[in-house]
């Protein structure tokens, strides 16, 4: 759903992650609309005017709503679009706020009492506005099962590739990520890149030895290892982690481990022992827990809802709207 003002960047991100034929897949992984009020919507600073978009009725059907985010969000939202996003939630629609799309949600009055994110800019105004919302400033995103919210702008295509993982699973959402040539997991409790001086000489890139330690998940890398192979000291190691992804070596070194189990899983693996050996989670112990904090499922919940699809070697088609793993976004 788009409004008066909306951020053009976001919307673009969800085109890309929702709105974009996949071929190489065999199938479409989601029914994809934009929507508004008025037959024109003027964006931002009045860059472009959108035109021929579907009226709010749209929203009536969709399995997933991402509500409109815009810069000026001490202006009051529509009310008819208020009234859309209230009707959405009431039927049990999946609701998704990125940047300040989390003013719209306040103002619709479904995050009392919720956790939510907004970007750190607006945390202050946001805070005294809806003084009964849990907001985490902080982190990437939030998902609080019904309603997800993203903090900054490139953190939308953190918030769509998780939406993707939870609806399809970590090989589909590997192969979003790749598309759009972007990290295919950032954690949503990572920090936020705060505003900050940048350093006269910039530390250095990370990537190579990310590669390595990708190579080598199955062994038991520690932190000291990582440091060791970058030839810093662990202490160094944080920091660079911390100034260049927001999160810890070890936060980042477990996320890699639980995605590689998720596509194994996947690609048909289930002896849960062998899974957590190659992905170095060590124990099926430690992999049942892993798991399920990060999709909220357990290992045989995460086979039977994602496993056919790499299991079968085949795509399998499904329609649209119809199953509890397919979505039908509309913004």
């Amino acid at each position: 759903m788009v409004d008066d003002n909306s951020n053009p960047f976001e919307m673009s991100c969800a085109i890309e992650i929702f709105g974009l034929a996949r071929p190489e897949l065999g199938r479409d992984l989601y029914d994809f609309r934009l929507c508004a009020a008025g037959p024109e919507v003027r964006m931002r600073d009045g860059f472009f005017t959108l035109t021929g978009v579907a009226g709010l009725e749209a929203a009536e059907s969709a399995d997933t709503l991402i509500v409109p985010n815009r810069p000026d969000t001490e202006v009051p939202r529509s009310e008819r679009v208020l009234e859309a996003v209230r009707r959405a939630h009431a039927r049990g629609a999946r609701l998704v706020g990125f940047c300040s799309g989390a003013f719209t949600l306040a103002e619709a009055g479904l995050l009392e009492g919720r956790r939510a994110a907004c970007h750190w800019m607006w945390a202050e105004a946001f805070r005294a506005r809806f003084p009964r919302v849990r907001l985490e400033p902080d982190v990437l995103f939030v998902d609080d099962g019904d309603i997800l919210t993203a903090s900054g702008s490139a953190s939308a295509l953190d918030l769509g590739l998780h939406l993707v993982r939870r609806d399809h699973g970590a090989e589909i959402a590997n192969h979003v990520s790749r598309r759009l040539v972007f990290a295919a997991h950032r954690d949503g409790g990572q920090r936020q890149f705060v505003e900050r001086p940048v350093p006269a000489v910039p530390d250095e890139s990370l990537g190579p030895l990310l590669a390595w330690a990708q190579e080598r998940l199955g062994e038991p890398l520690t932190v000291a290892d990582l440091a060791a192979r970058a030839a810093v000291s662990p202490a160094t190691l944080h920091r660079r982690f911390r100034g260049q992804l927001g999160t810890t070596p070890l936060a980042w070194l477990t996320g890699e481990r639980v995605a590689l189990a998720c596509r194994l899983i996947e690609r048909g693996e289930e002896r849960l022992d062998v899974v957590a050996a190659r992905s170095g989670l060590g124990t099926a112990a430690n992999l049942r827990a892993r798991l399920r904090r990060e999709t909220g499922l357990s290992p045989s919940a995460y086979r039977r809802r994602f496993g056919a699809v790499a299991g079968s070697g085949k795509e399998p088609v499904r329609t649209v709207r119809t199953g509890p793993e397919t979505r039908s976004p509309v913004i």
